[in-house]
């Protein structure tokens, strides 16, 4: 569903290259086919391997890089950063990634994740005499790295990094260097690949076919990588506790032309789909999907049922972002003008509405209301997940029960509250059997978090409500 109707958001994607003449071109290349990640903020930082430049800003990677803005940023190596703010993370000192100077020299630093520990460290770095630039959670890594102790960057960066709880993904780039570091859990998507000779570290695969490079392989949970003048080094930091990578990136945030742990997107989505209508038949004239990222397990709900697919619901594309709140009386009008339902399509028909996920159900009764409006006589609500009952505290903006109608409203209180005929979630079990990992364990490889309330890692009393995220 629409990230911006339903308040479910992924926070940060990362892009990083090193060794290739125009570094920052190809990062903003990288950064634009992963602005479904975060469209409030961007930056670039660039090393020409003297110095370091960057330049970031509050708005979309177009609006922040103009041509003007890339003439200044020249070098071989460069880190990018997409961000999404929650509540009281904004503004633009917290905008990404973070540059420091000091004596010893240049600290860039772009993450995509949540500590769930950031306070209590923040807390006793400050106790330290540390003063810290931003609100973001990033900025605590830099102390750590700072007061480490270590002659060599790498060794400082080895020490920070398991003081750590939580899901990070990081970029850390220096006047000579570039280091890639992934949680022991492996909680956020990160992968290697090739362009030329460069190396290129992206959140998302479908990164590297934008900028033509090859795909080599998805870091490592608990990896170090150095990348510099001689090429690659890896190295465990921390023994792997286990891969747990988001379960909603396959079924939400990543884009489908994206693959992740070996699985397509997609294929995945259209899998989920598939395995909803072996759980749930249903008789009905037409399926269709909310746009965007429920299209594809909508396909696959139609292809195993036999009821034909059909666009029932389009996605206006030329609604830019708004900073206007509206008032209650307009919120209608607002989803109106982002989805629209085709009422050649539905009028007089059972519809089948697929959709990802439910959060708050505010945009699902809109929806059903919509289709009911242009004259579908019945809408069937068929989720391609279980339902989301706990917080997540690993970088997506829920970090409340009060923000998540499945934690305390049982299917049939929740399908009365949208106005669907029906309503159906995926089984855990029908989403792990459709997703298709092959890890063992009975979470096989994936964070099943919001779904069942079984964390990964530790959550710190002050990661309820979580913090700033990114």
């Amino acid at each position: 569903m629409l990230a911006e109707l339903k308040g479910l958001n992924e926070e940060c994607g990362v892009f990083g290259i090193w060794g290739h003449p125009e570094a920052a071109q190809i990062t903003y290349y990288g950064l634009h086919s992963l602005q479904h990640r975060g469209q409030e903020g961007t930056g670039i930082v660039v090393s020409d391997g003297n110095e370091l430049k960057g330049r970031k800003g509050e708005g979309l990677v177009t609006e922040i890089f103009t041509a003007d803005a890339m003439e200044d940023l020249q070098g071989v190596g460069a880190i990018g950063h997409v961000r999404y703010a929650t509540a009281g993370g904004g503004g633009y000192e917290n905008v990404q990634p973070l540059l420091f100077q000091s004596q010893s020299g240049g600290l860039a630093l772009a993450h995509n994740g949540n500590l769930v520990n950031a306070d209590a460290l923040r807390n006793q770095l400050e106790a330290q005499g540390s003063i810290f630039q931003t609100s973001s959670d990033t900025e605590v890594l830099a102390h750590l790295i700072k007061r480490g102790g270590f002659s060599q960057l790498k060794d400082r960066v080895k020490n920070a990094l398991p003081m750590l709880k939580g899901a990070y993904a990081f970029l850390i780039m220096t006047e000579t260097e570039m280091m890639v570091a992934l949680d022991p859990h492996g909680l956020r998507p990160l992968s290697l690949g090739r362009l030329g000779d460069a190396y290129v570290v992206a959140s998302e695969t479908c990164a590297f076919d934008i900028v033509g490079a090859e795909f080599v392989r998805d870091i490592l949970p608990g990896e170090l990588l150095v990348i510099d003048a001689d090429g690659l080094h890896s190295e465990m930091y921390s023994m792997s506790s286990g891969t747990a990578i988001c379960t909603m990136e396959y079924i939400y945030f990543s884009r489908p032309d994206s693959n992740i742990h070996g699985i397509n997107v997609h294929a995945a989505r259209k899998n989920l789909g598939k395995q909803l209508a072996k759980e749930v038949p249903i008789q009905a004239d037409v399926v269709t999907g909310v746009p965007d990222s429920s299209i594809s397990a909508a396909i696959g709900y139609a292809e195993e049922s036999g009821i034909p697919y059909e666009m029932g619901l389009i996605k206006n594309r030329y609604v830019g972002r708004t900073f206007i709140q509206p008032s209650q009386s307009l919120r209608e009008q607002g989803v109106k003008m982002k989805l629209s339902p085709v009422r050649g399509i539905v009028e007089g028909k059972r519809v089948i509405m697929v959709d990802d996920s439910i959060v708050r159900g505010t945009t699902s009764r809109r929806i059903v209301k919509m289709l009911k409006e242009a004259g579908a006589t019945e809408v069937h609500v068929v989720i391609s997940s279980p339902p989301i009952q706990n917080p997540c505290f690993y970088g997506i903006d829920t970090s409340t029960r009060e923000e998540l109608i499945a934690s305390d409203h049982t299917v049939e209180e929740i399908r009365e509250l949208i106005g669907a005929d029906s309503l159906t979630f995926l089984s855990v079990e029908g989403m792990l059997e459709a997703i298709g990992h092959n890890e063992p364990g009975e979470t096989r490889g994936q964070c099943l978090a919001c779904f069942t309330g079984k964390y990964p890692t530790e959550i710190y009393p002050q990661a309820v409500p979580a913090g700033q995220k990114c």
